[in-house]
């Protein structure tokens, strides 16, 4: 395969993926129809993958729906930290590196649910399954993808499935902390 034919494919299957996560959120009540956009957060992609990737592609081989899962969290957690104290926030590297650090990889549902997020008992189990599923959603299209384990296409169809699931967390708690995006004409389209 080409390196256009394999820039083509995963930027399907990334589109692919926004597609149903933002149509699966949409049908659970987690997502407005207008999704929430924060450029500030967005921007952080890039530095949070690097910093995740080395976890997230150790873990793909024996939990392949926690290393997808835990991108959802990463980008619950900065759009929580967006909304109390991004002046703060946005100044320090290694966002995900001190996340995982409080509690460890293992418990870094944990970690965001309850501790950054302020989840607790029935609210908690919701929004550990709700991200469950969008990554077991996911993993299922990535597995009908059909690319070749350990490929180029492989790496890049991983990272464009945590990119979205990042972002996917992003606007989930963007909407969750009360940023419902309407037309300024205040009607609903």
């Amino acid at each position: 395969m080409s390196d256009n034919d394999n820039r083509r494919m995963v930027s399907e299957f990334e589109e692919k993926v926004k597609k149903d996560l933002t149509e699966f959120l949409q049908k659970k009540g987690a997502l407005d129809s207008h999704v929430p956009e924060c450029p500030d957060v967005e921007e952080k992609w890039g530095e949070v993958a690097r910093e995740y990737m080395p976890d997230g592609a150790r873990e793909f081989q024996q939990y392949p729906v926690v290393s997808l899962g835990w991108a959802m969290f990463i980008g619950m957690a900065l759009s929580y930290y967006w909304d109390t104290d991004w002046e703060k926030y946005s100044k320090m590297s290694n966002l995900y590196v001190d996340l995982r650090d409080r509690k460890g990889y293992d418990n870094f549902d944990e970690t965001v649910v309850e501790d950054v997020l302020g989840y607790k008992g029935e609210p908690a189990e919701k929004v550990t399954e709700l991200v469950a599923e969008c990554a077991s959603r996911v993993y299922s299209m990535l597995s009908h993808e059909h690319v070749e384990p350990g490929t180029e296409a492989a790496l890049g169809c991983y990272i464009a499935a945590i990119h979205q699931l990042y972002l996917a967390g992003m606007a989930m708690e963007l909407n969750a902390l009360g940023y419902h995006m309407t037309p300024l004409n205040g009607q609903a389209d």
